[in-house]
């Protein structure tokens, strides 16, 4: 009984010790997970600023139909003029380019809401972050850094939008070992974006939300006739238990 504690106790923590390990903490993102028109926002700004560099090869532009889309806003507002609706989700940028630029090719976000999950607990809420967490820092080859993610080899492909801001970082004391660290204060605005701080995270929960409904679109189907199916399971179980006791009061 003890080890079945301790290895519940370490599940419970891995969140958490995710989340230190990493030293800077997670927002939370907000569910706009049955919002279609967060969703159908959330793709758009996928395509225009994500797909340039980064494929989902696991999906297909098709599959935004069940976002409410018609093939022909599709086709109008997302596709370049070479694509196809029933194509997959690729990006024109080659693995020899990708590594000449960036040091490393792109990886392929179909899955990567819920391959952050599994690091930090929540995928969604490191995703939210991390689009919220860059700032510039001359130091690094692409002129960017990130708090979250620190020495990011990605650049700030959403810095139009929320603006080129710097961090500032103050000299502490550890109350450990009395070394010296530079501890985050917080963030300064040097050139404003086209959208306001509040409009830029509306905008990133919005792709964050598409993100995490690409790695799986039958989410909400799923748990929609999950909680049918269970219902339906719970009438079975106690017409089960009647009928039973039915039939041994008539044995008796």
């Amino acid at each position: 009984m003890k080890f079945l504690n301790k290895i519940i106790a370490t599940l419970v923590l891995l969140p958490a010790l995710a989340l230190a390990s990493e030293g800077y903490p997670l927002d939370h993102a907000p569910d706009r997970s049955n919002n279609m028109a967060a969703l159908q926002n959330g793709a758009k700004l996928f395509v225009n600023y994500c797909l340039n560099c980064h494929s989902a090869v696991s999906m297909r532009y098709s599959r935004l139909k069940d976002l409410g889309l018609t093939d022909d806003q599709i086709r109008g507002n997302l596709l370049l003029a070479s694509d196809k609706v029933g194509d997959l989700m690729t990006t024109h940028l080659t693995v020899k380019d990708a590594k000449a630029w960036f040091g490393s090719a792109p990886p392929d976000l179909s899955v990567i809401a819920r391959s952050k999950a599994s690091e930090s607990g929540s995928g969604p809420d490191w995703l939210y972050t991390y689009l919220r967490s860059y700032y510039k820092d001359d130091s690094r080859p692409t002129g960017w850094n990130n708090m979250l993610f620190p020495n990011v080899a990605m650049p700030h492909v959403l810095w139009e939008l929320q603006g080129v801001r710097e961090a500032e970082f103050e000299e502490v004391e550890d109350e450990h070992d009395h070394s010296k660290k530079m501890e985050f204060k917080k963030f300064t605005t040097i050139t404003p974006g086209k959208l306001t701080a509040a409009e830029y995270d509306s905008d990133v929960a919005d792709l964050v939300a598409y993100l995490n409904w690409m790695g799986e679109p039958e989410q909400s189907t799923r748990k929609r006739l999950g909680v049918w199916v269970l219902i339906w399971m719970s009438m079975l179980s106690l017409l089960a238990w009647r009928l039973n006791a039915s039939y041994w009061k008539e044995v008796k």
